[in-house]
């Protein structure tokens, strides 16, 4: 039979073909193995790519010496493999798994058999290769019987003798973002337990028809906690509007559109955001009770409430992105217009001018007795001549101002005058506040003076009093005590979720505790009275070098209960192949970097943990009566360069705070951020990128840590891999010992056993569920669990408008 035609022709094709590819592989790594030696990074790629194009060549040739050559290659890969990350699956996945298929594939007779033809022999020794392939494959085995990044543990007690310190409400409410004023995310619930929560079934879903748009922001996100109190559910959708809904059936009762005065065909283009994270709830009759109740029990009388004479007296508080707030009778979804102008106040007096978008509340405020106290988002890195970060407390029924309180004038905080302007870029509050009344407190989780990237033009306010949190008095504004986070942020490690308040037992007995969970990963605790801190905190040194005209703080605090990563290093990258990963890690020495709060540079720099942080807006969820707090710290590496001015406007574009040149004008830099990604899209850092965790307060003591989430909805093929990924949104935790989270980039809500870490069930959601879920009693007894789904713009989520009720089913 004639060579170039029948079995032996198509044998002879194949093996080329084969050989081929491994020499495009081959030249491949070796070129950028030889870039990645030229950063200081690893001799591998090079030597394995001159293999790998070597064996290629051979192939083409129907060499034998092809298959112990490759043998080398993959005997040596192995033990490198082993070397730099041990048996760590996902980790060895790019490092083995494209090299055991190839050895597979040249022990097949179609690629044997051309060599032996050629050598003259009846068959080619494989044993070498064979050898290889068993090593590897017994690698990968090996592997499936280890977690290295999990930490096993068990908690199982139901009180550690303490109490609930947190403003009391009927057990079946959910009366603020946090449940409560302390933060907490706790409900008293234990109708849905670990023993029957994995028969949760959708009761009912309802959809707000508040969808993007194809002029809105790209972080347009659906970010909105519910609240139940007044015998219904309230909504805010992302463009500022707040629904009613029947707790049973999700029927809606009424809604409230604000008919956004900016709102055009193309008036939200070059807006950051577009976000309604929740409303306030003010009720004069459950005060008026509460004082009736403590007047009774100190005189030994019953009780009589107060009469309340007022046309609004159960009202919600809504702030809207085109920078009002307003009341809103809770029980019609009429405007309250005994309050401010008509039911409105103008949120954009007396903070200078802004470009739309540029200043809005994106959070809900705190509401006290009397009060309601605001801040306000202000668009990062635009400029440095920005709207001004001020706290107003206006009366909560009639809307005068009360008082104001401005980071970069913290002594005057009598009401400002008509005419006068708060200072000018000053330190911002976008996120969500808590309040101890009994205390008189209330708890500022602070922002920074932007830019974030530059701090060379800051005033020594915005130095004292950014990135940390900050105790006012809650009657006159007046600051009580500060505690500093990050020193002279450079990266954006703004306070980002809500001061969680909780009496603690310790060593030295219960203490009123702060909680502020930070992106740096720090877990700060601090006595609220006075900011003294409960757990250890170190000033700890860190890198320096900032760029001409800046300068870096030589220590950072850092907390002795923290969830921070481990520094970075080169054999951290990832990829799902060796070339990616290989580019992966030519990224990575590319950059400066060395650790945590790395300073920007004009090179650029790897900031580890990110902008998102290892732990956002969502903050976390105690268990006062367990003394456990539930949280799922996130991973994600980013990178930031400098621009220097006169190079700005050459750049591109600003698309989002994520996206494109960054101006800061006014400021001799601009820069470029985003997340350090792979040319697939998937993280450069490896894997797990998410997890859940469960710390004992009483010890400070991790009890569990688990891998979170699979990439199901995030990966170019949709495989629901358990590789853990990041959560944006917060958790809540009920007195069953449940923990419910939504916010992973998967689409599910997920219902985990407190005790242990065990994941219990997981429901499937139609958009993402970047937000906080919540729970509550219906009408009918039965305890819900709600979601809305409504997916985040920036993180790639799918989006919706969707609110979605779990319960038991009906007896």
């Amino acid at each position: 039979m004639n060579e170039t035609t029948g079995p032996f022709a198509k044998t002879r094709l194949f093996s080329t073909l084969v050989g081929i590819v491994l020499v495009l592989i081959g030249l491949a790594m070796l070129v950028g193995g030889v870039k990645l030696i030229t950063v200081g990074g690893s001799f591998y790629y090079a030597l394995a790519g001159a293999g790998i194009f070597i064996t290629g060549i051979l192939l083409v040739l129907a060499h034998r010496a092809a298959l112990p050559l490759f043998a080398l290659v993959l005997f040596a890969s192995t033990l490198w493999a082993l070397y730099e990350v041990g048996l760590d699956w996902w980790q060895l996945v790019p490092r083995l798994a494209l090299w055991f298929v190839v050895g597979i594939v040249l022990l097949l007779p179609w690629i044997r058999r051309p060599m032996a033809r050629k050598a003259g022999v009846s068959s080619v020794g494989a044993m070498p290769l064979t050898g290889a392939v068993v090593l590897a494959g017994a690698a990968a085995v090996a592997s499936q019987f280890t977690n290295p990044h999990n930490i096993e543990g068990s908690l199982d007690r139901a009180s550690a003798g303490t109490v609930n310190a947190a403003p009391t409400m009927p057990d079946g409410d959910w009366q603020s973002y946090g449940r409560t004023s302390f933060g907490d995310k706790y409900s008293p619930l234990n109708q849905i337990t670990p023993e029957n929560v994995n028969q949760l079934e959708v009761a009912w879903t309802y959809r707000t028809g508040d969808i993007p748009g194809p002029n809105d922001p790209q972080e347009t996100t659906a970010e909105n906690t519910p609240l139940k109190v007044n015998g219904k559910l309230y909504v805010c959708t992302p463009h500022s509007q707040v629904i009613a809904l029947d707790p049973d059936s999700g029927k809606e009762l009424w809604r409230f559109d604000p008919k956004l005065s900016t709102q055009s065909a193309d008036s939200f283009k070059g807006w950051a955001h577009m976000t309604c994270r929740g409303v306030a709830y003010h009720d004069d009759a459950a005060y008026a009770q509460a004082d009736a109740q403590d007047n009774a029990q100190a005189a030994s009388a019953p009780a009589e409430a107060t009469p309340v004479s007022n046309s609004c007296p159960r009202r919600l508080f809504l702030p809207t992105a085109d920078t009002r707030l307003i009341a809103i009778n809770a029980d019609t979804g009429k405007m309250c217009e005994d309050f401010g102008d008509k039911g409105s106040i103008n949120l954009g007096a007396n903070i200078g001018g802004f470009t739309a978008g540029g200043y809005y509340s994106t959070s809900p405020p705190s509401v006290t007795r009397d009060l309601v106290i605001i801040g306000g988002h202000v668009t990062d890195n635009a400029s440095t001549d920005e709207p001004s970060g001020v706290i107003r407390a206006y009366d909560v029924h009639d809307g005068h101002l009360v008082w104001n309180w401005d980071s970069g004038n913290p002594e005057a905080t009598e009401p400002i005058q008509p005419g006068q302007t708060y200072t000018r870029n000053s330190a911002n509050v976008w996120s969500v506040m808590s309040v101890d009344e009994k205390l008189g407190l209330i708890y500022l989780p602070m922002g920074n003076q932007t830019p974030d990237q530059y701090g060379g033009m800051r005033t020594p306010e915005a130095e004292k009093y950014s990135a940390g949190v900050v105790a006012l008095d809650v009657n006159t504004g007046k600051v009580r005590w500060n505690y500093q986070f990050t020193h002279h942020d450079l990266w954006d490690m703004d306070v980002g979720g809500q001061p969680t308040l909780m009496d603690i037992k310790t060593a030295d007995g219960i203490k009123p505790g702060l909680i502020a969970s930070t992106k740096q990963g720090s877990l700060y605790v601090l006595d609220r009275t006075n900011g003294q801190p409960i757990v250890p905190i170190h000033e700890t040194p860190v890198p320096q070098g900032a760029v001409e005209g800046d300068h870096t703080s030589p220590t950072q605090p850092m907390s002795e209960l923290n969830m921070m990563p481990q520094t970075l290093k080169e054999a951290d990258m990832w990829g799902v192949t060796p070339l990616d990963q290989m580019l992966c890690r030519i990224t990575f020495k590319s950059h400066r970097y060395e650790g945590i709060y790395t300073p920007p540079s004009l090179q650029g720099s790897i900031v580890y943990p990110g902008n998102f942080g290892v732990f956002d807006w969502g903050g976390v969820a105690v268990d006062p009566i367990r003394q456990v707090m539930f949280l799922s710290p996130s991973y994600m590496a980013f990178t930031s360069k400098l621009v220097a001015r006169e190079d700005v406007e050459g750049g591109p574009a600003r698309k989002s705070e994520t996206e494109g040149v960054q101006p800061n004008k006014g400021a001799p830099y601009g820069v470029i951020m985003g997340a350090l990604l792979s040319p697939m899209g998937l993280p450069c850092q490896s894997p797990p990128w998410g997890y859940v965790a469960a710390v004992d307060m009483t010890t400070n003591q991790v009890i569990w840590k688990h891998k979170n989430g699979t990439v199901r909805d995030s990966a170019p093929v949709p495989m629901p891999l358990p590789m853990g990924v990041p959560a944006l949104g917060g958790a809540f935790m009920t007195s069953s010992g449940l923990a419910f989270l939504s916010g992973t980039l998967d689409q599910y809500l997920r219902a985990y056993d407190v005790r242990n870490g065990k994941q219990l069930w997981e429901g499937r959601l139609p958009a993402g569920g970047q937000t906080t879920p919540m729970t509550y009693t219906g009408k009918d007894g039965r305890q819900y669990i709600l979601v809305y789904a409504g997916g985040h713009g920036s993180l790639g989520t799918r989006q919706g408008d969707y609110v979605i009720a779990f319960a038991l089913p009906q007896k």
